[in-house]
């Protein structure tokens, strides 16, 4: 049996938070990889150095509620031609729907400049999504991602190289923001994050906490290593966004002591378990599998050219 919905623009502080809702919402009642995490909704909005966020982040932002007003599906861009359809499981049959109206508003030029492309993230345990996708003459390529969780248990203290020691950071420092925005741009080899967004960040994401925001410091007190653990109080989980290190402090285990003392700090607050995605061939993956995230799922980017 279907409901009747509307579908309309994004728009208002109501919207937002209502996408929010559905967000955390259906954590509990999906399988993993089919929710977009609460991370990359604030960040689309908060990670900005404008008090309030950025002010057009409703832009491509399509909303599906009832007729009384309950959001119960989504589409938010995830990067440029890059889509996300965040539903509601008992809404599914709204799915070609929304991906009609993805495809006619997030996307981006084909690689060789001749018609539009779009490519959307669907993990393998999301056959429905994959079956959809293949209709509608897209097509899987070997690139994609892997999302792993972790049961919080008991684990193993951090052990720090030598020299080294670990703290929060001082989002009110902005001495502290620079060289946060300074180790993002050189672990990720990038130019544009300043010590302004990430401040205003902390100040407004309801998923910050302090106290699982974890420096490493090197020997001459510079930022050598860094995790921040979003948390989502209402499913219990963390999620570790990003995991970096300096290029000058690799290899030394900066990355495995965070993550430990993060999930120490997890533990003590009684939380449920925690999540982390990466690119599917990178190094990090073998940390993920030496702190004991087994429980993981392979993504693919399904592509369409038209």
């Amino acid at each position: 049996m279907t409901m009747q919905t509307i579908s309309r623009p994004a728009s208002s502080e109501a919207d937002y938070w209502a996408i929010y809702r559905l967000l955390v919402d259906q954590v509990r009642d999906t399988p993993l990889g089919f929710n977009l995490d609460i991370r990359r909704w604030e960040g689309l909005r908060f990670y900005d150095a404008r008090p309030g966020g950025d002010p057009n982040w409703q832009q491509n932002v399509q909303l599906w509620e009832t007729v009384n007003g309950q959001a119960v599906g989504a589409v938010i861009p995830n990067g440029p031609g890059q889509p996300t359809l965040q539903i509601d499981p008992a809404f599914c049959y709204l799915e070609p729907e929304m991906l009609t109206w993805a495809e006619a508003n997030i996307h981006m030029p084909a690689p060789d400049g001749n018609g539009r492309q779009v490519q959307i993230l669907v993990y393998e345990n999301n056959p429905a999504r994959q079956a959809l996708l293949a209709s509608h003459g897209y097509e899987k390529s070997p690139s994609g991602g892997v999302i792993r969780q972790l049961e919080i248990g008991n684990h193993a203290s951090p052990h720090l190289a030598k020299g080294y020691r670990i703290r929060t950071t001082n989002p009110e420092s902005l001495a502290d923001c620079q060289q946060l925005a300074d180790l993002l741009n050189a672990a990720f080899g990038r130019t544009g994050h300043t010590a302004v967004e990430y401040q205003w960040f902390t100040r407004q994401a309801p998923s910050f906490r302090q106290h699982l925001d974890l420096v490493a410091i090197a020997p001459d007190n510079s930022f050598a290593a860094y995790t921040g653990i979003p948390y989502d109080a209402v499913n219990q989980r963390g999620q570790f966004e990003p995991v970096c290190t300096h290029p000058a402090h690799r290899q030394r285990g900066l990355g495995k002591a965070l993550m430990q003392e993060g999930l120490r700090r997890l533990a003590q607050m009684e939380a449920r378990d925690v999540v982390v995605e990466t690119g599917s061939a990178v190094a990090a993956n073998a940390l993920y599998n030496s702190l004991g995230f087994s429980q993981t799922v392979q993504g693919h980017y399904w592509r369409k050219i038209f």
